[in-house]
C-alpha cells in the first residue's frame, strides 16, 4: 500500500521547491518509513536542483532528515515504530570499502546517493500521479513530510535530544567533524587551518577544540563569521577580504606552516593557497566540491616533504558509530551546534534557501 505525503520537488533545474502531493512505495525489504520532524538544508542540495548534477528531475531531495519511524519492511529487526532517528548517507554493505568501515567509499555510493534518483534495482520509490520521480537521494529524499529510507542510512539515536538541534549531523556536521577527527588526527601541539567558515567549517572548528590541536585557525571573507569561529574554538581567525592569506598563515604559524588544513569553500585559488600553507609531513583535506572536472595546479616539489593532500566524502564517517557520539557531544553542551542552526517551517524551504544563498543563515533546518 502506498502512503501520501507531502513534499518539496523540484520540476527542474533552477525552478524553486514546489510542494505537492507525492505517493511512497511500500517500504521494501532493508527499508522504513519515517515521519520527517527535521532537515537540514544542504548546499548539495541547491547544487542538484540548479541543476548541477546529472540527478533526475523532477525530484524530491533532502538528505539530512531526522524523524520518527512509523513502518519498517521486511528485514528490518533492529528499529521499529516509535523509534527516533537520524538519516544520512546510504551504501551497499557489501563492498570492500563497506565491510572495511569506510561506507562513505562503497563502489556504489554515487548511484546510489546522489545521481541515480532509484534503489538500487532500479525502482521507484516515490511517485506523483503515477510517474515516478527522482528520488531515493542519499538513500532518503527527506524534503517531505514522510520519506521511504534505506535501513543503512537510519541511525537510531535518544529520544531525549529534540531532532531539530541535530538533523544537520548526518551531512555537513559530520563532514567536518570527521575530517579533523578522522583524516588529520592532531596530536599534542598540532596547528589546524579551517578555509571557510560555513557549517562545514565551523563543524571543524568545533572538532577541532575537542581535540589537542593549540593552534586552530579559521579563515573566511565576513567577520561575524570568524566572530562565530573564535566563540567556537578557533585560537586566531584570518579575514581573507582584508590580507593576503598566506602572509598572514605564515606569520601565524611562525613560518612553520600547519599541521593540518581543512578547504571547505570549493574554490581551487583557495585550495592552492591550503597545500603552500601546509608544514613538512602536513595534510590538506578536500572537502568543499567545485564543478566536476575542475582541476588545480600544484607546486609538486613544493610536496615533496611529505606533504599530503588527501579529498573526503562525509567525513569518512561509519555513521552508526560517529553520529551517536556526536547526539551525546551536543546533548551534553559539548558541541554547541545549535549556535549554527537557524529553523524554518517545511513550507518556507525556499525562503530557507534564499538566506542560506544570501549567507544570512549558515545552517537552515526544515521543521515539520
Amino acid at each position: 500500500m502506498t502512503t501520501t505525503t507531502r513534499a518539496a520537488v523540484v520540476e527542474a533545474g533552477g525552478a524553486p521547491f514546489t510542494l505537492t502531493d507525492v505517493e511512497l512505495d511500500t517500504p521494501a525489504p532493508g527499508e522504513a518509513l519515517v515521519r520527517m520532524v527535521a532537515a537540514g538544508l544542504c548546499h548539495t542540495d541547491l547544487g542538484v536542483a540548479s541543476g548541477g548534477l546529472p540527478f533526475p528531475l523532477p525530484g524530491v531531495l533532502g538528505h539530512e532528515g531526522a524523524g520518527v519511524v512509523e513502518a519498517v519492511g521486511p528485514g528490518v529487526s533492529d528499529v521499529g515504530p516509535g523509534d527516533h532517528v537520524l538519516l544520512s548517507f546510504t551504501s551497499c554493505g557489501g563492498c570492500r570499502n563497506c565491510r572495511e568501515g569506510h561506507p562513505a567509499y562503497c563502489a556504489t555510493w554515487l548511484p546510489l546517493n546522489l545521481v541515480g534518483g532509484r534503489r538500487a534495482d532500479g525502482t521507484s520509490t516515490v511517485s506523483r500521479a503515477g510517474i515516478p520521480l527522482g528520488g531515493h537521494f542519499f538513500g532518503q529524499s527527506s524534503f517531505a513530510e514522510r520519506a521511504l529510507a534505506d535501513r543503512r542510512s537510519l541511525v537510531k539515536v535518544d529520544p531525549d535530544v529534540p531532532l531539530s538541534s541535530v538533523a544537520p549531523l548526518g551531512c555537513g556536521v559530520q563532514t567536518g567533524v570527521g575530517a579533523v577527527w578522522n583524516v588529520l588526527t592532531p596530536r599534542a601541539g598540532s596547528t589546524l587551518v579551517v578555509l571557510g567558515a560555513g557549517a562545514v567549517g565551523l563543524s571543524a572548528v568545533m572538532a577541532a577544540a575537542l581535540t589537542p590541536a593549540t593552534r586552530i585557525i579559521a579563515v573566511d571573507r565576513f567577520a561575524e563569521r570568524l566572530k562565530l569561529a573564535e566563540e567556537l574554538g578557533a585560537t586566531h581567525t584570518v579575514n581573507a577580504a582584508e590580507t593576503d592569506l598566506g602572509d598572514a598563515l605564515a606569520l601565524l604559524t611562525d613560518g612553520q606552516g600547519a599541521d593540518g588544513v581543512v578547504e571547505t569553500t570549493g574554490n581551487v585559488a583557495v585550495l592552492r593557497q591550503g597545500a603552500d600553507a601546509l608544514a613538512a609531513r602536513g595534510t590538506l583535506v578536500v572537502v568543499g566540491a567545485p564543478p566536476f572536472g575542475t582541476e588545480v595546479a600544484l607546486d609538486v616539489n613544493g610536496l615533496l616533504p611529505g606533504k599530503r593532500i588527501v579529498g573526503l566524502t562525509l567525513g569518512d564517517s561509519e555513521t552508526q558509530t560517529l553520529i551517536p557520539a556526536l547526539v551525546r557531544l551536543v546533548k551534553e553542551g559539548r558541541l554547541p551546534l545549535h549556535r549554527l542552526i537557524s529553523t524554518y517551517p517545511f513550507t518556507d524551504i525556499n525562503e530557507a534557501v534564499r538566506d542560506m544563498s544570501a549567507g544570512r543563515t549558515i545552517k537552515p533546518v526544515l521543521t515539520f
